[in-house]
């Protein structure tokens, strides 16, 4: 089974992203994973401040990640794999891409204007070393546009 992973936030870029990578699953007879990555928190404050906001940090990019999953279940029809990881964004998807062998391809989107975004540069610069292909959505894409190249 073709697994497509996407990385989920609350961008648009993110969003056209999703509905590539559920296109694709539904048109091969694959899966949707989708990724909310949460930063790590860079100071130290008292520690029941800063668990608190890490926790803010982590319950919003699973609302976030749960939202995606569900318009994909209306749509689609199919509940996609939802995870939730804390850590700098390459490194979490790294790692999740050696964890599951079965991902058959990363799917990002690009920013609209200006640049692409520091996953989509960090992961074209090093698409030659990957474990999966890598598609990149452009932001100027359109919802149709993705309907009819993604079948």
């Amino acid at each position: 089974m073709r697994v497509y992973l996407t990385i989920i936030d609350e961008t648009e870029e993110a969003q056209k992203a999703l509905r590539f990578a559920a296109n694709r699953a539904a048109a091969t007879g694959g899966s949707v994973h989708i990724l909310a990555l949460v930063q790590p928190q860079n100071f130290n404050a008292f520690g029941g401040v800063q668990a608190t906001i890490e926790r803010e940090a982590r319950d919003r990019a699973e609302a976030i990640a749960t939202g995606a999953a569900g318009a994909l279940m209306d749509e689609e029809g199919r509940m996609p794999t939802i995870a939730v990881k804390v850590g700098e964004g390459q490194a979490v998807i790294r790692d999740y891409l050696a964890e599951h062998p079965e991902v058959a391809a990363l799917v990002l989107g690009s920013a609209d204007t200006g640049t692409p975004g520091p996953l989509v540069a960090h992961f074209s610069a090093s698409a030659g070393k990957m474990s999966c292909p890598l598609y990149i959505m452009p932001g100027g894409i359109t919802k149709e546009e993705i309907d009819r190249l993604s079948v």
